[in-house]
This record gives structure tokens, sequence and C-alpha cells, in this order.
């Protein structure tokens, strides 16, 4: 089978555990975005499989009519809002999802919030500029992290600010906050109050 791989970024997917299952195949893989729909259609052309990553080339009617042998779309993660999937039906293109993981995400965002209450960017290029400790950063413990959503992330994410001995506020659809409740989280009274405290001194996560 020939199959495709768009926007490898990093040069990662060759690397992989499964990247080993594609033995045998025709694998084609690029590692820069295509935008332009007769570039992309002709990277496409002898594709049976397209393997994307991420939402990071729509696949549209246009696009999929112009690839005649395509076959199989398979999608890293749940989400395929990006690709045309009555387009898909219609051509008789079988799309397949996973299922993700929420653990990157939720990483990410707590990384990201490490970062900037410590200044970390700013500090890392202090530093590699000779100066040192131009800032001063500012502690968790006993702030206020604001989640908005508590599903897979954010109760991950919410599990984290605990561990930092934060106060952990939720505000979501009636959904979310009755998820939150039942695991002990505490829930904005209302949204004005989790907007007002997102302002000053929260960060929120879906």
């Amino acid at each position: 089978m020939k199959i495709v791989i768009p926007d490898d970024y990093q040069d990662c997917v060759r690397h992989l555990d499964a990247f080993k299952q594609l033995e045998g195949h025709d694998v084609t893989i690029y590692h820069d975005t295509l935008t332009d729909l007769d570039a992309l259609s002709a990277s496409f052309q002898e594709a049976e499989a397209l393997v994307l990553i991420r939402e990071r080339t729509p696949i549209t009617e246009a696009l999929l009519e112009r690839l005649p042998n395509l076959k199989v779309i398979s999608q890293t993660g749940g989400g395929a809002a990006h690709v045309d999937i009555a387009a898909c039906r219609r051509l008789g293109i079988t799309v397949m999802t996973g299922t993700g993981s929420p653990y990157a995400a939720a990483e990410l965002t707590w990384g990201l919030i490490l970062a900037a209450m410590r200044h970390i960017p700013a500090e890392v290029e202090n530093l590699k500029a000779g100066r040192w400790q131009r800032t001063l950063g500012t502690g968790l413990k006993g702030r206020t992290l604001g989640i908005f959503g508590y599903g897979k992330i954010g109760s991950l994410v919410a599990r984290y600010g605990q561990a930092f001995e934060m106060r952990v506020l939720v505000w979501g659809r009636e959904g979310t906050r009755q998820r939150a409740a039942d695991a002990g989280i505490e829930v904005a009274k209302t949204r004005q109050i989790y907007s007002s405290v997102r302002m000053c001194s929260a960060y929120t996560c879906a």
C-alpha cells in the first residue's frame, strides 16, 4: 500500500515503535506543510492511505476529488473536524480516528503555567546574554487555578494544581460543574465570579 504521512515537523514518525507496523509498505513522509491545493494534490496523488498528524492539513472536498487512489485516512487523536467526512463518505474513503491522550496537553499546560509564573523563558534569555536573575518569580502555593471545563485534560490539571497546594476553581457547563463537585473540586458560584478570578490570578485550560 502507498502511504503518505504529511506534516511530520519534528521528523519523529519514523522513530516511533508503531512505525514498524508499516514495514513492507511504500511510505512517504513530508516534513513541511503545504497549503496550495495543486501542491497538496501532487504530493498525495499516489496515496492509497493518508496518515494525518492532528489537524495540521485540512482535507477538503476539492482535495479529495483529486485523489482517485485514496482509500483510507487515519487520524491521530480523536478530532477530525479538518476532514470533510461527508465527502469521504460520498467517495468511499474510510476515516479512522484514535482516542488520543490527555496527558501531553495537561503536562504542556502545567509547563506553560510554571514558565509564566517563574519567567523561565525570559531568564533563559538573560542567562544566554550573561545576565543573572533579572526577574522575581511568583509561587503557586495558595494562588487560584481557574479551569474552564472538567474533562480528561481539565481533571488532570486540577490534580496538578492540588499537588502544588493551589485553590482549584472550576466553571463550565452543568455536567462539567457536577463532575467537578463529585470529585471534591470547588465550583464557582457564577460565571462572573470565575471570570473575575481568571483575570487576576488564575489560568484556564480546556
